[in-house]
């Protein structure tokens, strides 16, 4: 009987390895599980803010003002401010000219910031009776670039560089379609 109790007793023994292994495993798999199931996680909400959009009218027209042509070509610089140069043989008359650098007024959203595009590209401007031209390129603005509304609101003064034949007739000139500039928020 020795022998069928010590063969019981490691029967058992073998059994109690046998349970303690299955639960071993059985802890290790569950403390897994757990470590999975352990996370944490945070929210954010969701939401927009509809601007008022930017806009841009005109208020007044460029003009160069009254310009008397020399025996040889020349440029009129009209400055965003209104300031008169001339080169080559261009003459302003002493009597009071009427230039005046195009003028829009800037709407939009409070106190934002907004790119300015001028025309890159020169401009033709006719003689109002023959078919006489002259260039207007190397437009400049104030602001240069970008402006910045107050109160929702910004006046951009453009000014430009007019390029005058020798000679040239004397007449109104025009550019009926006028020109663009554009305004963008940054």
């Amino acid at each position: 009987m020795i022998n069928k109790s010590n063969m019981v007793l490691q029967k058992l023994l073998y059994w109690n390895y046998f349970v303690v292994f299955i639960l071993v495993i059985f802890i290790f798999n569950n403390q897994s599980l757990i470590a999975q199931h352990k996370f944490n996680s945070a929210s954010a909400s969701i939401s927009a803010t509809i601007v008022i959009p930017i806009g841009i009218t005109k208020a007044v027209d460029m003009n160069f003002g009254n310009i008397a042509a020399g025996a040889t070509p020349g440029t009129v610089k009209l400055d965003p401010t209104g300031t008169i140069l001339t080169s080559g043989g261009i003459k302003i008359p002493s009597e009071k000219s009427t230039a005046t650098p195009a003028s829009f007024i800037v709407s939009g959203e409070g106190a934002y910031t907004y790119n300015i595009t001028l025309p890159s590209s020169p401009l033709i401007i006719t003689r109002a009776s023959g078919q006489e031209t002259m260039l207007v390129d190397n437009f400049t603005s104030y602001p240069s670039g970008t402006g910045k509304l107050t109160s929702g609101s910004q006046t951009i003064l453009v000014g430009a560089t007019l390029s005058v034949g020798a000679a040239q007739p004397a007449s109104q000139y025009r550019n009926e379609s006028g020109f663009e500039i554009t305004v963008n928020y940054n």
